[in-house]
């Protein structure tokens, strides 16, 4: 793996351990933050599997244009669309007043449910720490 893509994977996962935390909490339940973690645990793997493809890992947090760029070279990796949809608007949109996640929807988007983590990395090889 290049090292560049092992600090990619390393901010991923640590964004996935910040989400996981949150959601065990019993109280003072965080979703936004939940939301906004596992956004970006994802945008990174993203960006980490573009890195290790050669391919320039974009300025974007827009989860749906990182996976175009990537179809090429993982196709299989169409079906997590839906998933990536759901998140996008954790990346920005929900970390400003007047958009407040609730606890379902850190159940429906939370760690348990991205399409890849640190127990499931994407289907590469080359990805797994």
């Amino acid at each position: 793996m290049k090292p560049a893509t092992r600090e990619w994977v390393r901010c991923a996962e640590e964004d996935f351990d910040v989400a996981a935390a949150l959601m065990r909490r019993r109280t003072k339940t965080a979703a936004n933050s939940i939301g906004f973690h596992c956004q970006q645990c994802v945008e990174k793997y993203l960006k980490a599997r573009l890195e290790e493809a050669g391919l320039v890992a974009p300025r974007t947090h827009d989860l749906v244009a990182l996976l175009q760029l990537l179809l090429p070279i993982e196709p299989l990796w169409a079906s997590f669309a839906p998933a990536l949809r759901g998140l996008n608007d954790y990346a920005v949109r929900f970390r400003y007043p007047g958009h407040v996640a609730t606890r379902a929807d850190a159940r429906t988007n939370g760690p348990e449910t991205l399409p890849f983590n640190q127990d499931r990395c994407p289907p590469e090889p080359g990805l797994a720490a």
